[in-house]
């Protein structure tokens, strides 16, 4: 699937630091071994080791040897804020370009990433599982109808959940998703600023973005009388708010019983604790229901951060360069992105399945290559009964247009 996508023509067209040495790995195979790492497991830069001794993946991807924990670490020292800004929204715009699909949901959302020591960026934060410890705060947007990664900004730990998020939102659309048609935002009360609104409304996009509960919101949902009964214990209304000096707009709050629903989400008031609240700020006029519905379809973020942090090394390639760091996990996005494309191109029954659930039916084998008429060919270790898939597979890559589709 490289091979098909044009993944090291790509690369090479990028303007990848150069080693310091004639004798030093090319960028594009640096690059390719660091992904073979994390697809294999590896989620520290030192486990990348053990594919050093892998001849077989060596033979398959055509490298003569592999990488070394050191030469990752001074490699990645290498990048740096305007090479970041140069190199990542070029890669992510040439992959977006891989396939066709209709208008897309893109849905942003920030994480903290706990550092267990003195890396540049990582400070004191916000940090809902390891309080008082050193993190960062990264900025991530993702393409609802595809699983993807559009764009990934590491953030020091002590930034605020808006800070530069105008700015990530214009490389994201402008640069990263300059070929595809952008139907609809979703975020996060962290992205709830009159700024932000006013730039998504300038910019022509729809939007539904969870409402921080200040105290005049917090007056003008208690306030509300007129609530229309969706199901047993939720309930819906909606009103025309505007904050000092700020334009009015439409929030739709839920309002849900907690004795019918005592595991739901939204905050609870003092002034009436039987419920919880929830609300939300569009500038699109579909029914209340359709608004609601619409938000809660992107819960699916939090699973993909989590598939990142567990299956892909997310929060352990960490070097003291900040922006050295910041270049692993920018790297690390494109390589779940090749990964979704492969699950949703390749595989039928698994094509939603985990990193660590497809390592252990793909990658996970038993392999081994011959020389046969001047070719190296592959052997696998596969059962019987597990050929015709595998076989399956291999065919279905060989048989992938030059555009992929999405229906």
């Amino acid at each position: 699937m490289i091979d098909k996508l044009g993944v090291i023509d790509a690369l090479s067209s990028l303007n990848l630091p150069m080693p310091g040495s004639n004798r030093g790995y090319s960028p594009k195979d640096l690059v390719l071994s660091f992904w073979l790492g994390i697809w294999t497991g590896a989620s520290r830069y030192i486990h990348c080791d053990w594919l050093r001794y892998d001849k077989v993946l060596q033979d398959i991807f055509g490298l003569d040897q592999m990488p070394s924990q050191s030469t990752y670490s001074r490699y990645f020292g290498k990048f740096n804020q305007s090479v970041n800004t140069e190199v990542f929204p070029a890669l992510q715009d040439w992959f977006m370009q891989q396939f066709d699909i209709g208008s897309i949901t893109v849905d942003f959302d920030s994480t903290v990433i706990t550092r267990y020591g003195d890396q540049e960026g990582s400070a004191k934060g916000y940090n809902p599982n390891k309080r008082g410890r050193n993190s960062h705060h990264p900025l991530l947007a993702f393409i609802s109808q595809t699983r993807m990664v559009a764009n990934a900004w590491l953030r020091p730990g002590d930034t605020a959940a808006s800070s530069s998020c105008i700015a990530f939102m214009q490389e994201t659309f402008d640069r990263c998703l300059s070929s595809k048609n952008v139907g609809l935002v979703r975020a996060d009360s962290g992205f709830y600023t009159e700024d932000i609104l006013g730039y998504l409304e300038e910019s022509h996009k729809n939007y539904v973005i969870a409402v921080r509960m200040y105290p005049n919101i917090k007056a003008e949902v208690l306030g509300e009388r007129n609530w229309i009964s969706l199901s047993k214990g939720i309930e819906l209304s909606e009103m025309t708010f505007g904050h000092l000096n700020g334009k009015q707009r439409r929030y739709i709050i839920v309002k849900k019983r907690v004795d019918d629903r005592p595991n739901s989400g939204g905050k609870l008031f003092d002034e009436m604790p039987g419920y919880r609240y929830s609300c939300y700020v569009t500038n699109m006029d579909m029914p209340l229901d359709q608004i609601w519905n619409i938000y809660n379809s992107r819960a699916d973020c939090e699973n993909r951060i989590k598939e990142l942090k567990q299956d892909f090394g997310l929060e352990n390639f960490c070097l003291q360069n900040f922006w050295a760091t910041e270049a692993s996990f920018r790297f690390i996005m494109v390589a779940y992105n090749l990964i979704s494309l492969f699950r949703h191109f390749a595989l039928n029954e698994h094509n939603k399945a985990m990193h660590n659930t497809l390592k252990s039916y793909c990658f996970a084998l038993g392999a081994w290559t011959v020389n046969h008429a001047n070719r190296k060919v592959l052997k696998i270790a596969l059962p019987v009964k597990r050929r015709a898939w595998m076989d399956g597979i291999f065919s279905k890559i060989e048989n992938l247009p030059p555009k992929l589709k999405y229906s």
